[in-house]
């Protein structure tokens, strides 16, 4: 019954096992968890080798929109939280480090303690936009470099993983988001985040150029071309993002159902069928793995109870 109240394995195994995945020939794939159940899920499925936190699900989750409101305490509790309660390596989006390098810095070190398996650190200023919105703009490449170096300095454990985003494919064209995502390699990111990149082409522009391990975003109604994660592979990407999907059918089917039971005033039978049965939710959080510990360890009879005062 190992593992109940926390991983079986320990953070040091799951950062090591990504940085692995990170380096291998296969995609590492990495589905969002808008909660701990659902990284719970995803472990379940199986087949994919991590989860991915957004930042703009985050924010969306607490009713705010992902303009950089969220603080580190926010984000670093609640991905604890999601890290928890699985064995995948979690990555989580820490927007621009909440600061400048000194925030960046202090920002992997609570992400560590945490039990994240790494994060991605961008180019934008503060406060930051959603990367599939108009209106972004991005700090210099020297201050984008201090801020990885100070993140980088500041990590313990070596098998975290410090990806950079950069934003400036969709501001300055792709040019110069290769020219900044080289100089982040330098500066030590061990991956870089390639946002809002449009079309099969700019990816392989982008492997071409980079040497370290790349991440693809695969978010809907954005500024990509959805591709396969077949493809993805193909094109040389070591890892993909699906960040708002598992939020987004969530939510679409909630909508839906309130709307039904505002009219209807009642379960249908369609709906029945359509929600997570009450058995598959108690396999999901182990109940009977949690109920036969407690009648292992839980002794109390009445007759044995002896007051002490």
């Amino acid at each position: 019954m190992a593992g109940l109240f926390g991983s079986t394995k320990t953070n040091s195994q799951k950062r090591a096992e990504f940085r692995a995945s990170l380096e291998s020939s296969e995609l590492t794939k990495l589905p969002g968890a808008f909660n701990p159940l659902t990284a719970r899920l995803i472990q379940d499925i199986g087949g994919f080798e991590g989860v991915y936190i957004s930042g703009a699900v985050l924010a969306n989750d607490l009713g705010l929109p992902d303009i950089g409101l969220t603080t580190l305490t926010e984000v670093a509790q609640r991905a604890g939280q999601i890290a928890r309660v699985t064995d995948l390596p979690v990555l989580v989006d820490a927007d621009t480090g909440f600061g400048e390098p000194m925030s960046a810095a202090r920002t992997i070190a609570t992400l560590e303690d945490a039990g994240l398996a790494g994060c991605h650190l961008e180019d934008q200023v503060n406060p930051k936009r959603c990367g599939h919105l108009d209106g972004k703009e991005v700090v210099p490449t020297d201050l984008m470099v201090r801020r990885i170096t100070a993140a980088v300095n500041e990590r313990r454990d070596e098998n975290f993983i410090i990806c950079a985003r950069t934003d400036a494919a969709g501001i300055h064209g792709i040019e110069e988001a290769i020219e900044r995502a080289k100089a982040y390699a330098d500066a030590g990111a061990d991956m870089i985040f390639t946002e809002a990149l449009y079309t099969e082409e700019d990816f392989a522009k982008f492997r071409a150029a980079v040497d370290i391990p790349l991440l693809a975003n695969m978010t809907e109604f954005g500024k990509t071309k959805l591709l396969s994660a077949k493809k993805i592979q193909e094109l040389g990407y070591n890892a993909v993002i699906w960040p708002v999907s598992t939020l987004r059918v969530a939510m679409g089917a909630t909508e839906e159902f309130l709307r039904d039971m505002q009219s209807e005033g009642l379960q249908s039978e369609e709906w029945l069928e359509r929600m997570q049965h009450r058995s598959r939710l108690y396999e999901l959080v182990r109940y009977q793995e949690y109920n036969d510990f407690d009648q292992s360890v839980f002794t109390y009879s009445q007759e044995n109870y002896k007051p002490t005062f």
